[in-house]
């Protein structure tokens, strides 16, 4: 870069000040101490929920090659990552980060989980806690884990902000997750109703692990997401998801989408044979192939409510195989292909 071009972004005094100021502002809107407190006693708020999960948290989804790691580096002292806590407004604590290691110890402490897979302390494989020397269920007990608590008076909106900074490092977190601690209230809340349908979870199978990762919530979002604003789409999905959460928080016509969502399934069930999975005995369905499916026959029932197809031959076809095989989540023309191939066939072999 020239010297010129150094002058011409040169931030002025006036900028600096600004600048200073967001800075000190909101430094003065976070407000926390750090406590080191034993674990018997962590555990124990936690079973007496002084200590709690709020909703916008991930479900227990540990591995237990994870759960047993975690209790390993706990025995043998190692530095353990902080957790972070919010006092709230009743008294109570929320676990802000630390739910998995918060869950993972008390399942220890009450006998139910068994050690496996130790490295360094492989001759405490097949252990309980209850099996550990007596001296080392005490010293266990009386170990230190430092916390991080967000005063009271720090913002809610702060708080969603440390819990989506801190989730999305390394792959701590899904999206999916991330947005419902991100964007939490009455939208959020429908999403999680609406996926809940029975006939839902029949059309589209999902796995338990994923199920517990909040993967039907996504799938809901995407269809109203995608279904609204598809040709908008540009480049990253879950910048376009966050969008679209994001702007329902103003207002949203929950009667209007919960119809669509219900006729969408229906219509389905009627007319797709296996739903959104590729056959009877498949575990799962696709992201790509439930877009195509849903959204499509969405859009087509926009422009045809009293829609009735002709043969349905064309979900074999090499054609919608390639449009639901090929990812390419975040190319437009791919998105775009997939989900106006569905309703473009429906449409054209309509029968009146």
């Amino acid at each position: 870069m020239s010297k010129a071009s150094v002058e011409l972004f040169k931030v002025t005094p006036e900028e600096q000040r600004r600048a200073e100021q967001q800075i000190r502002q909101t430094q003065r809107d976070v407000d926390f101490n750090i406590r080191d407190l034993p674990i018997d006693y962590l555990v124990g708020k936690f079973r007496e929920d002084l200590y709690y999960i709020p909703d916008y948290q991930r479900e227990y989804v540990w591995r237990m090659s994870n759960k047993c790691a975690f209790i390993e580096s706990v025995i043998l002292g190692l530095p353990i990552p902080m957790m972070f806590f919010a006092e709230m407004d009743d008294g109570r604590f929320e676990i802000v980060d630390g739910a998995q290691r918060m869950y993972t110890l008390e399942s220890f402490m009450e006998d139910g989980l068994r050690l496996t897979g130790l490295e360094k302390l492989h001759s405490l494989n097949d252990f309980y806690h209850s099996d550990l020397p007596t001296s080392q269920q005490r010293k266990f007990a009386s170990r230190p884990l430092r916390i991080v608590v967000l005063e009271e008076r720090t913002t809610r909106d702060l708080r969603y902000e440390l819990f989506k900074r801190i989730n999305t490092r390394g792959e701590k977190a899904r999206p999916s997750e991330v947005r419902r601690g991100a964007y939490p209230g009455p939208f959020m809340d429908f999403l999680k109703r609406v996926s809940q349908d029975p006939l839902f979870g029949k059309l589209c199978p999902i796995s338990e692990i994923m199920r517990l990762r909040r993967e039907p919530t996504e799938l809901v979002l995407r269809f109203f997401a995608y279904s609204d604003r598809y040709k908008k789409f540009r480049h990253s999905v879950h910048k376009f998801l966050d969008k679209f959460a994001c702007d329902q928080q103003k207002g949203f016509d929950e009667e209007s989408m919960a119809r669509e969502f219900a006729r969408m399934l229906r219509f389905v069930e009627q007319h797709f044979p296996h739903g959104f999975a590729k056959g009877p005995q498949m575990r799962s369905a696709p992201r790509v192939r439930f877009e195509a499916i849903s959204v499509g026959v969405n859009l087509a029932l926009r422009e045809h409510p009293d829609l009735i197809p002709g043969p349905m031959a064309w979900l074999d076809s090499p054609d919608f195989k390639t449009h639901t095989t090929t990812h390419a989540s975040n190319s437009l023309p791919r998105l775009k292909g997939r989900i106006e191939y569905v309703r473009d066939r429906l449409l054209e072999e309509a029968r009146e």
